[in-house]
């Protein structure tokens, strides 16, 4: 039986062993880069000697050169740099290793932190980021070489050579060359990557965004957009593509296959509809006007599947302040980053979802207590106004609560839906002894503010 199965083994055609030796990364030390010094280089070392290939684990903080290992600061703080090793027939993939660099910037600089390699045709997007947080504008000093949109830093290659993109802002100025090489074969497109899909500027429409195309070595034709589920297509000759909706793009996420002289390429992969928005609402406060409670925020809506991310923005305090009226105001105003409730609400048959952000890490805000007609320490009109765990310590929680239409967010809300905003603030400016100012509609809870407080307003826009 033994040499049976030696045998049979020895008939299996599996081709040779493949060795698969343990290998380890390491990266010396660093010198840490001066104080306004954007550059600095890692080198790691693989033990099995093979090069290593760097990339940035903080993209927005820094880049990296994946080759050369020189790092670029494109904002203070903590830059990481990963070095990886694939391995080969001798030696299994590394496991990863990181390295911290520190940028300590105190003037404004502008870099690249996204450069592409192009051929013949292609397109790719480039970005440059600014310290400060300024818009970067982008333009072409070879447009015979390639073209670049302003806006977006998108690069068309139209012609062998040196390709030289200027990223400005309103200071500063940065050049940055890359070469367009000959196609190697003229083949149909590649899958379009970096997929952007945003609402449209009106109702019941969306803008597509291709960020880069593998052209196949002939000039790129157009786009063809398709919707999952199915229903919905455009055509555009290039990015950015708008198109229709048969009432809304809600629901919908959307592929985008690009086309040559040779033919179609793959579609991208599904992508869904996700849109910034700013919010303004409005609290009318009887007691001090001309001061009212505002709450002015931001979030994202994945239209796709209805769901609201990253409310934060700031309430102000109407019992701070001069007589000096919003937006001129010298009210205090409350930081809320913690988005920590979102409850589904139809009202007036539109379906949409009350969002609310807090002051704190926690929805501890008002009492809870069942005696002062508490509940779960939050919701509206609960507590009999009194913050949470009175009459212990006071955390000083506070929070804005608003209702995102999902399928057209900028839609002006009925009387029904501004009823059901409301907002809480427990913080030291916004207390009347062991009272929390809070703003509430009769309608939508059953009782007004504590000092008469109620929604009156609230306007989103597209960022």
């Amino acid at each position: 039986m033994a040499v049976l199965a030696t045998l049979s083994l020895a008939s299996c055609d599996d081709g040779p062993a493949v060795e698969a030796g343990p290998q380890t990364i390491a990266f010396p030390s660093v010198e840490p880069p001066a104080v306004d010094q954007t550059s600095a280089v890692v080198a790691a070392v693989a033990s099995s000697g093979l090069a290593v290939r760097y990339s940035s684990l903080t993209p927005t903080r820094c880049s990296v050169d994946g080759i050369t290992g020189i790092v670029t600061g494109l904002r203070p703080g903590i830059c990481t740099v990963a070095a990886d090793q694939a391995g080969n027939e001798h030696f299994a993939p590394a496991p990863q290793a990181t390295q911290n660099v520190v940028f300590v910037l105190t003037r404004e600089v502008l870099a690249f932190s996204q450069i592409p390699s192009l051929n013949l045709f292609d397109t790719a997007t480039v970005q440059a980021v600014d310290t400060s947080g300024t818009a970067v504008s982008y333009s072409s000093t070879t447009p015979l070489v390639c073209t670049v949109e302003g806006g977006s830093g998108l690069v068309v290659a139209i012609a062998p050579g040196d390709c030289t993109v200027v990223a400005s802002t309103a200071t500063e100025q940065v050049l940055q060359t890359i070469p367009i090489r000959p196609a190697s074969a003229a083949t149909v497109p590649s899958s379009p990557t970096e997929i952007s899909v945003t609402a449209g500027d009106t109702p019941a429409t969306a803008i597509i965004r291709i960020g880069g195309t593998v052209a196949g070595g002939t000039p790129l034709t157009g786009y063809t957009v398709l919707s999952n589920p199915a229903g919905i297509a455009a055509n555009g000759p290039s990015s950015p593509i708008v198109l229709s909706c048969p009432s809304t793009c809600a629901g919908f996420a959307f592929s985008v296959r690009a086309t040559n002289a040779l033919g179609e390429g793959m579609p991208s992969p599904f992508v869904d509809l996700v849109t910034n928005y700013t919010v303004v609402a409005t609290f009318y406060e009887p007691d001090t006007q001309p001061n009212d409670s505002i709450f002015v925020g931001s979030f994202s809506l994945d239209a796709t599947t209805g769901t609201v991310a990253n409310l934060r923005g700031s309430l102000s305090e109407s019992m701070t302040g001069d007589s000096a009226s919003y937006p001129h105001d010298t009210m205090t105003w409350l930081q809320l980053d913690y988005q920590l409730s979102t409850v589904a609400a139809t009202l007036d048959g539109v379906s949409g979802v009350l969002v609310t952000t807090f002051r704190l890490p926690t929805t501890n805000t008002l009492s809870s207590s069942p005696s002062l007609d508490g509940t779960d320490g939050f919701s509206p009109s609960t507590g009999d106004g009194l913050y949470y765990g009175y009459p212990g310590q006071n955390p000083g929680n506070a929070y804005a609560r608003i209702f995102v239409n999902l399928s057209e967010p900028r839609a002006m809300l009925t009387q029904s839906q501004i009823d059901k905003l409301a907002y809480a603030d427990c913080a030291p400016g916004g207390m009347m002894g062991a009272t929390c100012m809070t703003g509430t509609a009769r309608a939508g809870y059953g009782t007004s503010g504590t000092m008469s407080g109620y929604p009156v307003a609230q306007a989103i826009a597209r960022q």
